[in-house]
């Protein structure tokens, strides 16, 4: 959630918009984007992906290491 929460809050300075900018143009609410970008664990996945599509991205799988002993 780190690095989704750091992409997020460096695109909207760079692009230098506050949380209530990218709030309205992403159509979700100010709690919402607050939550995000301190890396809040449980977000619904349709609104983060409503917030990256300004970016031009979205969620997916990203692959990890696995320990064999799993």
């Amino acid at each position: 959630m780190e690095k989704l929460s750091q992409f997020i809050k460096e695109r909207r300075k760079s692009l230098g918009l506050t949380q209530e900018d990218l709030s309205f143009k992403a159509g979700v609410g100010l709690r919402f984007v607050r939550d995000l970008e301190q890396g809040k664990k449980s977000l619904m996945v349709d609104k983060v992906n409503q917030v990256l599509s300004l970016f031009g991205h979205e969620l997916g799988p990203v692959p990890t290491e696995r320990n064999e002993d799993r």
